[in-house]
């Protein structure tokens, strides 16, 4: 029992006013109320909200805009594959770019030997260029790099989601692939035509 009068004492000389005193939140002993409330939390929940809200856009190109830059340094990575195996190993090297499947395949007459590429997500080939009139755009393309020829001068056309574009281009004289991104040669154009 004398804990309960303890208590009840407490509680008292908390809520009672005392004229020259602290407030009663401010004295040793008492209980102090903090907490949300639900408005605040509303508040809070509703601003975050729109921050994730006006930033999804931008991640969503930064994480394509990588995944681009990934798929082509992957195919650079492939087409010198294909050009070194043919000068290195003296061998016929059978390209085949297919753009329905979004997929390189890569043959050689070493038995066994193939090795394939595949798009990542969001990325897709959209031709082989240069492209020829009687040849449906996603129609599959078959090249020989052939040892001590000259590399065929190919592009392979590369686009994601958001309409960025560039071109993966094997160099005929070098047999070294280069990238080219459109959208930078359009932004040129477009300044040219300005002037």
């Amino acid at each position: 029992m004398p804990a309960a009068a303890f208590q009840a004492a407490r509680v008292a000389r908390c809520r009672a006013p005392d004229a020259g005193s602290k407030p009663a939140a401010a004295r040793i002993g008492c209980p102090t109320r903090r907490g949300v409330t639900l408005v605040e939390m509303l508040i809070v929940v509703s601003i975050i909200g729109l921050i994730v809200a006006v930033s999804f856009p931008a991640f969503s190109a930064g994480i394509d805009s990588v995944r681009m830059s990934s798929a082509t340094g992957m195919v650079s990575s492939f087409l010198n594959s294909a050009v070194n195996r043919a000068e290195r190993r003296q061998q016929a090297v059978e390209l085949i770019v297919t753009p329905k499947e979004n997929l390189l395949t890569m043959y050689t007459n070493e038995p066994g030997f193939e090795r394939k590429l595949r798009m990542p997500d969001g990325i897709s080939i959209q031709a082989v260029l240069p492209a020829f009139d009687d040849e449906a755009p996603d129609s599959p393309r078959q090249l020989v790099l052939l040892p001590g020829a000259t590399a065929p001068g190919i592009g392979i056309l590369l686009a994601n989601q958001h309409g960025s574009r560039r071109i993966v281009r094997l160099d005929p004289m070098t047999g070294i692939p280069r990238v080219e991104s459109l959208d930078s040669v359009s932004r040129d154009a477009a300044k040219e035509a300005a002037k």
